[in-house]
């Protein structure tokens, strides 16, 4: 069952930026004027809070608003997990800025905005080459499950690529589903599992086979993995299952895969 206590968790460096933002109470999360829902699903609300801070600054924060769920640790904890997951394993994420819970057992998190990075696919649609993100994407996905864990939700769309020059810099979100990787054989399916969602995901963009075959062997690779061409076939197989769902998802849900806005602020 899940917990009915109420809790507001702020890391030190951001309580400042709260309070200056009037955000000092869970409840607060939930009925600002200021967070506007972009996204609302059967799980939750995504939205987003722009502001001005006394300095000038422009700021964007994003929040995610779970619904209960009676588990016995809610969403929003289970995210704020991730993320530390993530970050204790060297892995670049969105920084946490707040999470918490109400009495009712709604839950929320709180990240930055990742100013100047934009998802991997919609930089690959405006026509970035596959070849340009293709080292650096495996590079992250290897030293992930190196590290012991696995993401469940790795598609592309997850990469956030910031692109300077010659430089690739790279953060993985919505790391609500991180866990660490369970013993063999369950540790091969989930791992299957993250590559197959990254296979996927790349179907319907530019990309080719040949460059499909290469980042797997980039992955490879790093993992240190002699041949890749039975995990490959894993993959493929695994893909088109996670495609068979997918239409029925977007069939049921065609509002959950509305992008994050990128427009201006508000």
């Amino acid at each position: 069952m899940e917990s009915s206590r109420a809790f507001f968790g702020v890391p030190r460096e951001y309580q400042a930026l709260l309070e200056q933002l009037g955000l000092t109470a869970a409840a607060r999360i939930f009925d600002d004027p200021r967070i506007v829902p972009w996204r609302s699903i059967p799980e939750r609300e995504n939205c987003t809070l722009d502001a001005t801070l006394a300095d000038g600054r422009a700021i964007r924060l994003h929040i995610k608003r779970y619904r209960p769920t009676g588990l016995r640790k809610s969403p929003g904890e289970q995210e704020a997990d991730g993320i530390l997951a993530l970050e204790l394993a060297g892995i670049p994420t969105a920084p946490l800025v707040a999470w918490g819970k109400l009495e009712d057992g709604r839950s929320f998190l709180v990240t930055e905005d990742l100013a100047g990075f934009a998802p991997a696919d919609r930089l690959i649609e405006a026509g970035t080459p596959f070849d340009r993100l293709l080292e650096p994407t495996a590079d992250l996905a290897a030293r992930l499950h190196g590290s012991n864990l696995h993401h469940r939700d790795l598609y592309l769309c997850h990469f956030f690529v910031k692109l300077d020059a010659g430089k690739v810099e790279l953060r993985l979100i919505d790391p609500a589903r991180v866990r660490h990787l369970p013993i063999w054989p369950l540790r091969q399916r989930w791992i299957v599992k993250d590559l197959a969602q990254f296979w996927y995901s790349t179907l319907a963009l530019p990309i080719s086979d040949r460059q499909r075959q290469a980042w797997m062997a980039a992955y490879g690779r790093r993992r240190g993995i002699a041949s890749v061409d039975g995990l490959v076939r894993s993959v493929i197989r695994k893909s088109d299952r996670i495609a068979r769902h997918d239409a029925k998802l977007r069939r049921s849900q065609p509002g959950r895969n509305i992008s994050i806005p990128q427009g201006e602020r508000q």
